[in-house]
């Protein structure tokens, strides 16, 4: 059992490299692009929408909802493609993208101004 559940850990890291290339290939439907690029990019983010330290919820969007949403793209991009979309991640230990990076800290820093905002207005 612990075998196949680091199997399919592995196989799910693997498809969050995948979506990551398909969200970046020009031959991926827009709708599909979107989803793609947005999952790969809060799974490969090292800010999560709850924070881990939190019990049980913490990993509630690693275990459910980051499964689900790859489970939703899978669906959305045609097989032949995202097999070699696979083929490429197999390739990849983990994407780097400095876009990315500057997206997450822009939409963290938003947040937290507005948080803030929201407070002191109180």
């Amino acid at each position: 059992m612990w075998n196949d559940l680091k199997s399919l850990a592995k196989r799910k890291k693997c498809d969050v490299v995948a979506l990551w290339i398909a969200a970046r290939d020009r031959r991926t439907p827009v709708g599909a692009k979107l989803l793609a690029g947005f999952i790969a990019a809060y799974a490969l983010s090292p800010i999560d929408l709850i924070p881990d330290f939190i019990p049980v919820l913490g990993y509630i969007d690693d275990l459910i909802l980051v499964p689900l949403g790859i489970a939703l793209v899978l669906r959305m991009i045609p097989p032949p493609l995202m097999a070699e979309f696979r083929n490429s991640a197999a390739a990849i230990a983990k994407p780097k993208s400095l876009m990315a990076a500057f997206g997450f800290v822009t939409v963290w820093m938003i947040v937290i101004f507005v948080a803030l905002k929201l407070t002191i207005l109180r």
